[in-house]
């Protein structure tokens, strides 16, 4: 089959398996629950997204290209997915079969303009890594280009062949299933799904220009150029382009292989203590920060000589990055000093002025929330969490757990890339050290936050006290308005839920019976249209009625 074939074979696979969703959500979620099986929707839903995520996860595996980049981006939007698809997606690796080298060959000396022999000493065929875009080898410098380097041991990344074009196609089909998505209402009101896949659109762009990931590791050396802490691959730039990438060999102890980090004298607590502390400077110290250390791009390299921890952290693949802009700046240091006070309250205006919640956003409930999390959870680390009676944390979970997804929350980028770089650091620093404590970290930051930027500080505490001043001041009138109340009995008091479930029932009530009527019109009309054609046809033709009411059948009277 030629290209053209393929891609258009390619186009209708990835829309037809989103038709089929569609077909089926639409078929639990609006007809079924119309025709009165709510609660069979409700009791099989989590199973039903569980096998949904399950099935794309197939076809990610399958085709590769960006769908698997899709499932890790959409594993992180706890904004507008359930959990049950984000979890079921975690777990996804952007790993897939090689492409032969000879096609990686071939690509690389159009690219560079050389046959490889003239451009490295040394290519050792067998991958290091072979993703859903790229792959990369060991290779050896020329001389001369070593020396002009200062090293001999790089690493090449290739994209793999067609790719761009394998892009083009699933950006394509992603962009109609978002017009498809737009146009349901209740999908719209909630999330901007054109607006997402172009957002998705243009990391993934960003992440197959390879000129743009050397640039991003050049930046990232120099912000840490004197932080002895910190260690990042050179770019060999002569022989770099958009579709190849050559860097140097920067292999070492990878993060979590405690063992090896023991046999090398180094301290795995140590590493987490100083990983973290990294991490959050690249957040607030330099607005430019790692989006992706999974473990995979992380290497601690010993270090020979004078003092220091005797060890560096070691960077890789840049493809990856994320800004911090100065207004979701100060809303982070805004987050930190409430997370640290434990101000629910604090915490959920600096979302607000992060940009993460939308106008319609239920503040008070979202506060409820956060509130009853410091309360319960604050201040704990990984070996804490683990002692918690396990109904506590069951409780606490049936409590908020839709409140991510029944919230109107649509997270900017930078945000999502900030949650995804602190979630995987999170992660790294737990399988380090068990008792690693997140609070400990940012702790000494909150700190230094506060003396060095006393007006924050002021202003935040500032707002509290005259939040709390305006109740007081309120609390004489409102309470002399209910109690006149009470004395002349006109207090009304309401209970939301019980009047939606009252609701629910007397509409259901009335659906049931008019499906009775149908029902019973229906087999009377069949049984006589053998006998009387004329009255069993007006039967059934009025049976249509009833029928039309049990099944779109609402309460009009409020």
């Amino acid at each position: 089959m030629s290209d053209a074939g393929l891609d258009r074979a390619r186009y209708r696979r990835i829309l037809r398996f989103a038709a089929v969703q569609f077909v089926a959500m639409g078929w639990y979620e609006l007809v079924l629950p119309r025709l009165g099986f709510r609660a069979v929707t409700e009791r099989t839903r989590t199973a039903r997204l569980q096998r949904l995520a399950a099935r794309f996860r197939v076809i990610a595996v399958d085709l590769g290209g960006l769908l698997i980049k899709l499932g890790q981006f959409l594993s992180s939007r706890l904004d507008v997915l359930p959990p049950e698809i984000t979890h079921e997606l975690e777990g996804l690796q952007d790993e897939v079969p090689a492409a032969p080298f000879a096609q990686i060959r071939e690509l690389a000396e159009a690219e560079l303009g050389l046959p490889l022999e003239h451009v490295y000493a040394m290519v050792d065929e067998a991958p290091v890594a072979a993703a859903s875009l790229g792959q990369a080898y060991r290779a050896r410098l020329i001389p001369t280009d070593a020396l002009q380097a200062g090293f001999d041991d790089v690493v090449i990344k290739v994209q793999r062949p067609g790719i761009a074009g394998i892009v083009a196609v699933d950006l394509a089909a992603l962009r109609r299933v978002a017009r498809w998505l737009q146009r349901v209402r209740v999908i719209a009101k909630r999330v901007d799904m054109p607006g997402l896949v172009e957002e998705f659109a243009r990391a993934s762009l960003e992440e197959i220009d390879y000129l743009h990931e050397a640039q991003n590791c050049e930046h990232f050396a120099q912000t840490f150029a004197e932080d002895d802490r910190v260690r990042v691959p050179a770019v060999v730039w002569e022989r770099t382009s958009r579709r190849v990438l050559t860097l140097e060999d920067v292999s070492a102890i990878k993060i979590t292989d405690v063992g090896a980090l023991r046999a090398a004298s180094i301290n795995p607590a140590k590493v987490a203590s100083v990983f973290a502390s990294v991490m959050l400077d690249q957040l607030f110290e330099h607005s430019f920060f790692h989006a992706d250390p999974h473990p995979g791009n992380l290497f601690v390299s010993p270090t020979k000589g004078e003092g220091g921890l005797g060890w560096r952290l070691t960077f890789v693949d840049f493809g990856m990055m994320g800004d911090v802009p100065p207004s979701l700046r100060t809303a982070l240091r805004a987050l930190v000093l409430a997370a640290v006070a434990r101000d629910g309250r604090g915490m959920v205006e600096a979302m607000h002025d992060a940009g993460v919640l939308l106008p319609t956003a239920d503040r008070s409930e979202l506060e409820r929330a956060v509130t009853r999390a410091f309360a319960r959870f604050g201040g704990m680390g990984l070996a804490d969490l683990r002692n918690i009676d396990v109904r506590d944390l069951r409780d606490f979970a049936l409590e908020f757990s839709d409140l991510m997804i029944e919230m109107p929350f649509q997270m900017p980028e930078d945000y999502l890339l900030i949650i995804r770089a602190g979630s995987l650091t999170s992660g790294v620093c737990s399988a380090l050290d068990p008792s690693f404590n997140v609070w400990d970290a940012v702790d000494p930051y909150a700190q230094r936050l506060l003396r060095g930027e006393p007006v924050e500080f002021i202003r935040h505490y500032a707002h509290q006290a005259w939040d709390s001043a305006g109740i007081l001041w309120r609390m004489p009138k409102r309470l002399d308005a209910v109690l006149g109340k009470v004395e002349s009995g006109s207090l009304a008091v309401t209970v939301p839920q019980m009047e939606t479930a009252l609701t629910r029932v007397e509409r259901t009530g009335r659906r049931v019976v008019s499906a009775m009527i149908f029902a019973a019109l229906l087999v009377a009309g069949s049984r006589l249209h053998a006998d009387d054609p004329l009255i069993g046809t007006v039967l059934m033709l009025g049976s249509v009625l009833p029928g039309t009411h049990a099944v779109f059948g609402r309460r009009r009277d409020r």
